[in-house]
């Protein structure tokens, strides 16, 4: 395995990449097609990832679980230069809610020296847990929920009524919310995007303490991305429901009550990650556009230095038009 740590600094060629991909995909709000709107995230964000002088291979790629336009599991993507990475890519999570022009789509992509990343094969969900930098030594993806409550609650110095759970609103969760409520916690439904939800878990700003339920493997590997240049955590086990998975999973020797925990995700520092809204959510807004222009918000994030910068953007695209085959 090669464990080549990338020392060139990443994380403002990554913000063009995912800002481009919000662009594109940004005209396709509220039309229907969530197909159309992904393809044109993911041909916007290839294009700027070959743009990058990396050597990047594709870990987390697009397409197989929604059958999407694909940004494929072993692409390589860059010059083909120097530093040696692996690639995350989400360029829509949250494809249903910008078909339908509802909030929290965003475009987010990592990066990880080669070898760091976790590949989540076939298993494609998890249950999990994300928090900040105060209780990240605090929750145990295998404890009941209220204890998890309990200890973040007393990390923070705050009382378990005072924390907000995010939690994606799906029928599976309904034994988890009910067990939140128990406990005393509030909640915050979203629809879509525990990308965005777990990177909230860790932000003060954002009034959020914990992501709790089963979401996406792949995000959970981007989110912890994230988490580490926050200072935060995730961790899970992964969740089976389809026969293949069990398959797959008797044929490795899983031990499935085994917790996947951060250093599994991603085991190294010295990442990157970014993200861009697409449409208006509780992390950042969405795409908004002017005549000859558009207007971007985006965090983005390294590993190695902690540095979180959010990016207001203005893009002129009449001007980029004449430079760009992307059609903005």
């Amino acid at each position: 395995m090669i464990n080549t740590p990338p020392t060139k600094n990443l994380a403002l060629d990554l913000v063009r990449v995912t800002e481009a991909a919000a662009l594109a995909a940004g005209r396709h709000m509220g039309r229907g097609d969530k197909i159309q709107a992904d393809q044109a995230a993911v041909d916007a964000m290839r294009l700027m990832l070959n743009s990058i002088e990396m050597d990047g291979i594709i870990v987390i790629g697009e397409g197989e679980k929604d059958k999407a336009p694909m940004l494929f599991n072993g692409e390589r993507l860059g010059t083909g230069d120097a530093p040696i990475v692996d690639i995350a890519v989400d360029p829509i999570d949250g494809t249903r809610p910008l078909a339908h022009g509802l909030p929290n789509s965003i475009a987010s992509v990592a990066l990880a020296p080669r070898g760091t990343m976790f590949n989540p094969g076939v298993f494609y969900y998890m249950e999990k847990i994300a928090t900040g930098p105060l209780a990240k030594d605090m929750v145990d993806i295998n404890a009941p929920v209220a204890d998890n409550l309990i200890k973040v609650a007393k990390a923070k110095g705050e009382k378990v009524e005072d924390l907000t759970v995010v939690v994606l609103d799906r029928p599976r969760h309904e034994k988890l919310i009910g067990e939140i409520r128990k406990a005393g916690a509030r909640i915050k439904l979203i629809p879509d995007g525990d990308i965005a939800g777990a990177i909230m878990s860790a932000m003060p700003e954002t009034n959020i303490d914990l992501l709790m339920g089963i979401g996406g493997t792949p995000e959970g590997v981007i989110a912890a991305a994230a988490m580490r240049c926050l200072g935060g955590t995730i961790m899970g086990k992964l969740h089976l429901h389809r026969q293949d998975e069990m398959n797959q999973a008797k044929e490795l020797g899983l031990d499935l009550r085994k917790p996947i925990l951060m250093d599994d995700l991603i085991s190294s520092e010295d990442v990157f990650f970014a993200a861009t809204g697409i449409t208006t959510g509780d992390l950042l807004d969405g795409v908004s556009y002017f005549p000859n222009g558009a207007k971007t918000d985006s965090l983005v994030m390294r590993g190695l230095t902690g540095t979180i910068r959010r990016i207001t953007a203005t893009h002129r695209l009449n001007k980029l038009s004449e430079i760009s085959t992307i059609p903005y």
